[in-house]
């Protein structure tokens, strides 16, 4: 059988890392050190190779010969081949099966969908435990193959490969703890559940930039088909427009972990809004959008979210709403306080025996508020000296000597004095 055009796998290991490129250094897990005593081999001295291989963007098209990869791969435990020019699945299985005790394998952005993956070749697979597929656009066919060859597969990425639905496997995949699969368009739950149903196992579930819409699951239904489900992550999921899809979520059993950022029901509210809320829905999470919950949070959220709702109308008051006012009681609403600066005061004007009440802008100068005093006390600006006095300062009265300063900077308040005096010639 003719070899496949294009750069070999055992190729580019040679060149990547022979002693020139790769130095050779001693102690546990840096390297090992293969003599070239090998039938056929074209090295000259050894080659140094770690556990784990990085021969993404490479240009590979096939493995090349298969006794070297077994003589130099076999204690390489993770693989990297994204963005190669492999097509082929049985030169993909040319490599993997030499590579006994292969955990992790990448196999990202090549074009393996122009062939069909046959169950022989799926089978080298065997003992890898995380596989990456993203951009790869694997059919469901090829997923179903996989998934029946690889028995102790963990975790799948499936993310960039253009998937509308989901296709059920005829076996259900127990190992999968986690699955990737952000940026298709998978919009229908009812394409979802059936993830559920091909891995009952399921920890984590990556479904960010999915535009799903609507979660219309019964509760039963949810906690029967995610029972071990304990974290989610829905960004961007531009379809979700309601409060009810998000308290969908406190049906899976296990759920301790929730990632919602981007999605249109939320965006309306402030980032406090957001969090509080959110929190307050969802009274077992203990992580929210990577920000762990304290329990202290926890109370403030609650208690926020009963007197946001105070005074919506019954009917839309959530039920959340009543299990929190059995849990801390009805609430008193917060006192409004305004904390914005006083723009005006009144303070009491004192001129030899005159005493005037008048209300003065504290966003004037000392200079303006001499004008101003003109007309009251009958001396000009030039021959008029003003002294504050705080109600509560024990020091007496402060000369307002600097015409620029603003009355804001010295702190007057309601019931504060102004002595004015003329200037001593």
């Amino acid at each position: 059988m003719d070899q496949p055009s294009g750069r070999s796998f055992m190729q580019v290991l040679c060149e990547k890392y022979s002693p020139e490129n790769f130095p050779y250094r001693r102690g546990p897990g840096m390297g090992v050190h293969v003599p070239a005593t090998l039938q056929g081999s074209p090295m000259k001295d050894r080659l140094n190779l770690p556990s784990v291989l990085v021969l993404n963007s490479c240009g590979i098209t096939c493995a090349g010969d298969e006794n070297e990869i077994a003589a130099f791969c076999a204690h390489v435990s993770e693989l990297d081949l994204s963005d190669n020019k492999l097509e082929d699945w049985h030169e993909v299985s040319k490599i993997v099966s030499n590579v006994p005790h292969l955990e992790f394998l990448n196999l990202s952005s090549n074009p393996l969908s122009l062939s069909v993956l046959e169950r022989r070749c799926a089978g080298s697979f065997a003992g890898v435990r995380k596989l990456v597929l993203n951009n790869s656009k694997a059919s469901w066919e090829t997923v179903h193959t996989i998934l029946q060859e690889l028995p102790d597969l963990e975790e799948l990425f499936l993310c960039l490969n253009d998937y509308e639905t989901v296709s059920c496997s005829p076996v259900c995949c127990q190992s999968l703890k986690l699955l990737h699969i952000t940026d298709n368009n998978l919009q229908d739950w009812t394409e979802i559940r059936k993830l559920g149903i091909m891995f009952p196992s399921l920890d984590t579930l990556i479904l960010a930039n999915n535009n799903l819409t609507t979660i219309e699951e019964s509760e039963d239904s949810l906690a029967r088909l995610f029972p071990n489900l304990r974290s989610i992550n829905l960004h961007k999921s531009a379809g979700l427009h309601c409060w009810e899809d998000i308290d969908k979520l406190n049906s899976f059993p296990k759920l301790e972990e929730v990632k919602l950022l981007g999605i249109p029901l939320l965006q309306s509210y402030t980032t406090e809004e957001r969090r509080k809320l959110l929190i307050a829905r969802l009274p077992s999470i203990i992580k929210l959008n990577g920000s762990i919950v304290a329990d202290g949070e926890r109370e403030d959220a609650e208690r926020f979210f009963i007197r946001y709702y105070m005074e919506f109308p019954e009917e839309e008051v959530p039920f959340r709403y009543h299990e929190l006012v059995t849990k801390y009681g009805k609430l008193e609403p917060l006192a409004v306080v305004d904390l914005r600066p006083q723009s005006s005061v009144k303070v009491e004007v004192h001129f030899q025996d005159k005493v005037e009440e008048m209300s003065i802008r504290l966003d004037q100068t000392v200079a303006e508020l001499k004008k101003h005093l003109k007309t009251v006390v009958q001396l000009s600006t030039s021959n008029m000296l003003l002294f504050y006095l705080d109600q509560e300062a024990p020091f007496g009265p402060e000369e307002m000597k600097y015409s620029s300063r603003a009355l804001h900077s010295y702190g007057i308040r309601d019931g504060d004095k102004i002595y004015v005096e003329p200037r001593m010639k």
